[in-house]
């Protein structure tokens, strides 16, 4: 990956924050940056120089991984590491990510005297349509998130608990070649599936119920995102109707996402199939989000959103009904943003899938 030229797209952002120079400090755009994956680094970028930040632990890693930077390596005051690159890249007026900054961090760096800029989502505008590798790096994410799945919901027995399932879930995957997981696993069984981020409990499996798991496999700093919700046995008339609104939703939601589409409209088309069931406020969430360096990073499908989605990006469609005491069903798979529509990732089937 052409960090470079990432890093040159940034710079081309200055003029208009009216700044010299940016600090990047949020993880994801360090790594997006500079190659580094590390858990503590910055980079200060100007026009034609860009310097890399970290502290012992990172020396070596950091020189394999960002060959191409200027390094500092600092003890343990970063601010003054900070102002050092500063004056070296001939910055006095420097934007930094709010978001990716406390304010204690903040009254130091700004006691170094380097006039600080707040700005958001700089480096973020920059990830939304991915590279090529990044699109063959999620695409093995999904891969191992299939594999997983097929791994483990056919061996799903009565008695099983939710954090038991859940933990078959995150060691398949890792099994299958994931570096780790792109977050933590949720299994929901019966009526625990009405919570939409159930976290797993001992709760026993038994027949005839709904069985709830949004997994994810992490391949490269690259995440997926999938959720499949099957019948442990002949579910209830009522729920398999749910079921069946939630596939025609997530359809809608599907057709209607290609490049130049809103993404509110895209929420709407999924909701109103869910609404016209008579089920709208059962629809508690937005229908996606990207997906890349982050589990939930823009553009974001949400209800009169005015993200318009670009060509290359990758975002989720996941519409759910929860319903208290009875139970819920998500379907949920990443999608790839085409010119004329878009390509589904995952290859797990769909359908309701009855064990």
């Amino acid at each position: 990956m052409d960090h470079a030229a990432r890093r040159a797209r940034l710079v081309e952002r200055l003029p208009g924050l009216g700044a010299d120079a940016l600090l990047v400090t949020r993880r994801p755009n360090v790594r997006y940056l500079s190659g580094f994956s590390g858990s503590n680094g910055q980079l200060v970028i100007s026009a034609d120089r860009a310097v890399f930040l970290t502290d012992g632990r990172y020396t070596e890693q950091s020189r394999r991984e960002a060959p191409d930077l200027e390094r500092t390596t600092y003890g343990s005051d970063l601010p003054k590491a900070f102002s050092e690159a500063c004056r070296a890249v001939g910055a006095s007026r420097v934007a930094f990510e709010a978001e990716g900054m406390t304010y204690h961090q903040y009254t130091r760096f700004a006691a170094t005297g380097v006039e600080l800029v707040p700005t958001t989502g700089q480096a973020e505008a920059l990830r939304w349509v991915k590279e090529p590798e990044e699109h063959e790096l999620i695409r093995a994410a999904q891969s191992v998130t299939d594999a997983a799945f097929e791994r483990v919901v056919g061996k799903l027995v009565e008695g099983a608990t939710e954090k038991e399932v859940a933990f078959e879930l995150e060691a398949a995957m890792r099994r299958e070649g994931a570096d780790g997981v792109a977050f933590e696993t949720i299994v929901a069984f019966g009526e625990n599936a009405a919570e939409p981020h159930h976290s797993p409990t001992d709760r026993p499996l038994g027949r005839g119920e709904m069985v709830k798991m949004d997994l994810g496999g992490l391949v490269g700093g690259y995440h997926a995102d999938m959720t499949r919700t099957v019948a442990f046995g002949d579910p209830p008339a009522r729920l398999r109707h749910v079921y069946e609104v939630v596939l025609a939703a997530q359809r809608a939601g599907i057709d209607a996402v290609k490049a130049g589409a809103v993404a509110g409209a895209c929420d709407e088309a999924a909701r109103a199939v869910i609404r016209d069931a008579g089920l709208g406020e059962a629809f508690t969430h937005s229908l996606g989000h990207g997906v890349g360096l982050e589990i939930h990073e823009p553009p974001w499908l949400r209800r009169g959103g005015e993200h318009v989605l670009p060509e290359g990006t990758v975002v989720t469609v996941e519409p759910g009904i929860y319903l208290d005491g009875v139970g819920g069903v998500r379907i949920e798979d990443m999608v790839e943003v085409t010119a004329d529509g878009c390509r589904p990732i995952a290859t797990s089937p769909r359908e309701l899938l009855v064990l």
